[in-house]
């Protein structure tokens, strides 16, 4: 019984215990170390009036990840921390406006089907301008506005209002 016990220790440990492997990001290189990279760099032309534009564009590439063949830079969509700015930060930035674009369009809605009780469809057709000013300017909140209106009600609806059509 000793013996079974020693080897099946032995063959879990054998095969639970590995050493850990690290990976490369997809056979990455940083595009300071990029041959490939380095070429096109030293042909960098100016894209705007300033004469070192084309160099402080690669100089700035050049902390990126470039693919090994052809020395692109590449944005990196999940992995460490470390290369958040990449793609996680302008990510976030993305869906905070998409957000103030939508609860800009709820709020004109609501507040249009308020005040042209008659025909608000006219209001979706012909924009009433200070009404949209002052729904995108209270969009920018969203996030907090979300919240309130998530944790009291207001966002939802309950179940028994909502029609489910007979399939």
């Amino acid at each position: 019984m000793r013996r079974l016990f020693a080897v099946l220790l032995v063959i879990t440990l054998w095969l639970g215990v590995v050493p850990p492997a690290f990976a490369d990001i997809g056979g990455l290189v940083p595009c300071s170390e990029s041959p490939k990279f380095q070429e096109r760099a030293a042909q960098a032309r100016n894209t705007t009036g300033d004469p070192e534009s084309g160099r402080k564009r690669f100089e700035a590439y050049s902390k990126a990840l470039c693919g090994a063949e052809d020395g692109l830079p590449r944005i990196i969509a999940g992995g460490p921390l470390s290369r958040a700015g990449d793609f996680l930060i302008p990510g976030l930035f993305w869906i905070y406006i998409m957000g103030a674009i939508g609860n800009a369009s709820r709020n004109y809605q609501i507040a249009n089907r308020k005040k042209n009780t008659k025909n608000p469809a006219m209001g979706e057709v012909v924009i009433d301008v200070p009404l949209a000013v002052s729904s995108t300017m209270a969009s920018f909140a969203w996030p907090l506005t979300a919240f309130r209106e998530l944790t009291t009600g207001q966002l939802t609806v309950p179940d028994s209002d909502i029609t489910v059509a007979p399939r």
